[in-house]
């Protein structure tokens, strides 16, 4: 495995690559495309977790906005498409192509994104627990507005011509990560030769609910792939298997199951699972109230774009898509949130984030965690640095809102909801490929797990007998492509 080597200086018939996130972490997605004169940014995604990276955020992007001219958006997920109006703010006006369902989810997800740092920011002047006086949001709703003009919509499998003088082109192929996800292909003329990159985004599982598979990865010469689960691999047991136990003692105290989830994608991945359990008789019938103004919109957005091949009989009823069905409550309001605070167990809460970052569920936590009646159940992957992590690691308090809240509450960590392919899968992935990449960068991973992936393609390369380069990027790291290609 290798760190990379020295660029050489600008070559228009060069391509190179620059790491401006994601490198060395999960969160942070950028990468920026250098194909001879053109520059594309691959996603603007906010950094997460400990304060360290979050910090980042506030920092110089580490390339000039201004100077970007076409950006690819792989998805919507904040750690994807969340910095895109701080670009904005600081320069960047180029078009921003997305699939029709992301152009759709990115309103949701960018102006939600703004009012949460709004109201954090007050919070926080209001109770006076922030260190910066002001405190202020890294952009608002304003911010977030200006962004979402510059959305293009691009449909999956339809190439985008984006420089005549390379043949620059791109398209977005199903990742089945989220709806309207996509892994980005790029294909170019440099130096009298076609090099065709990949940049994965987040690629999905096989047989998920609600989504399609993944599409298989083309032949290409370079590809700069997630590694989120380089070492793990997803457990199998059956979910219900995971949670009737600790489901059926809380409900049958009277405890509330508060789940924080993402409230796109997960939330209703996740209601669809448990109502599908109780329908079945595997789980008591109890209420489920989703405490989410944005679920419901991103229900609204699922239901027009969902493919109905990935989606089992019993969700259709009377010939009409029914994501939400019988015993399931939304609230959109903050009145009718507030109403929760009147209503005793047993019941299920889903409200977002689903790290517990930020949001309505964070209220919800103050007012459960401290009743040993009550649990918190995890549904994904939670970040270093973040409350999700805390609790998944049996911590005694977390901190909320400038407070110490005490962590009498039970708590699961469910396994097999988890949107991202695990290492074998991505393994699997690779290997739908006529052949392997000839150079392949690990990004969206810990080091640990980035190393270990890039190891098992380089192996699972020569087994095919082709060989590969692999590379972790460090953070702010270029790559001249062209001469690794050459060497």
């Amino acid at each position: 495995m290798r760190r990379g080597r020295e660029v050489i200086p600008n070559v228009s018939e060069s391509l190179r690559l620059s790491f401006h996130g994601a490198a060395g972490t999960v969160t942070g997605s950028r990468h920026l495309v250098h194909a001879g004169k053109t520059r594309v940014l691959l996603d603007a995604g906010l950094f997460q977790g400990l304060k360290k990276l979050r910090l980042k955020n506030w920092e110089s992007p580490g390339f000039e906005p201004s100077m970007v001219h076409h950006m690819l958006l792989s998805h919507t997920h904040i750690d994807h498409v969340g910095y895109l109006p701080r670009l904005v703010k600081l320069g960047l006006d180029a078009p921003v192509y997305c699939t029709p369902a992301a152009y759709e989810l990115a309103e949701l997800m960018l102006l939600d994104s703004a009012k949460i740092q709004e109201e954090d920011a007050r919070h926080a002047n209001r109770k006076g627990y922030s260190k910066h006086h002001p405190a202020l949001p890294l952009y608002t709703a304003a911010d977030a507005r200006r962004a979402l003009e510059l959305r293009r919509v691009l449909r999956y499998n339809q190439w985008l011509d984006l420089e005549p003088e390379t043949k620059l082109r791109a398209r977005f192929l199903n990742s089945g990560h989220l709806l309207g996800s996509a892994f980005i292909e790029m294909r170019m003329e440099l130096g009298g030769r076609e090099i065709c990159l990949v940049f994965s985004g987040d690629i999905g599982r096989h047989d998920m609910p609600l989504h399609l598979d993944p599409r298989p990865l083309p032949k290409c010469d370079v590809l700069i792939i997630e590694s989120t689960y380089g070492t793990k691999l997803h457990p199998t047991t059956p979910i219900i298997d995971q949670i009737r136990v600790p489901f059926k003692e809380t409900l049958d105290q009277g405890g509330t199951i508060l789940i924080p989830a993402f409230a796109v994608g997960r939330s209703q991945q996740i209601t669809l699972v448990l109502r599908r359990l109780m329908k079945t008789g595997q789980l008591p019938e109890v209420p489920i109230h989703i405490d989410s103004p944005m679920a419901f919109k991103a229900t609204r957005i699922y239901s027009r774009f969902l493919d109905p091949r990935n989606i089992d009989a019993d969700v259709y009823e009377d010939g009409r898509l029914k994501l939400f069905p019988e015993n399931v409550r939304l609230h959109r309001t903050t009145a009718e949130s507030m109403e929760l605070n009147k209503l005793s167990g047993p019941r299920i809460l889903i409200s977002s984030s689903g790290m517990l970052s930020g949001g309505r569920v964070l209220h919800h936590l103050k007012r459960l965690a401290p009743d040993p009646r009550n649990m918190v159940m995890l549904v994904g992957y939670q970040a270093e640095g973040t409350r999700g992590r805390a609790i998944a690691e049996g911590r005694d308090t977390v901190k909320v809102h400038g407070q110490h809240i005490k962590l009498r509450c039970r708590n699961v960590q469910i396994h097999g909801l988890s949107g991202h392919a695990d290492r074998q899968g991505l393994l699997d992935w690779v290997a739908s490929a006529p052949e392997p990449p000839k150079i392949a960068f690990m990004v969206h991973g810990r080091p640990d797990r980035a190393e270990a992936l890039g190891a098992a393609l380089q192996e699972q390369a020569r087994r095919a007998q082709h060989s590969m380069q692999t590379f972790v990027p460090e953070f702010g790291q270029e790559f001249d492509v062209s001469a690794l290609l050459d060497g």
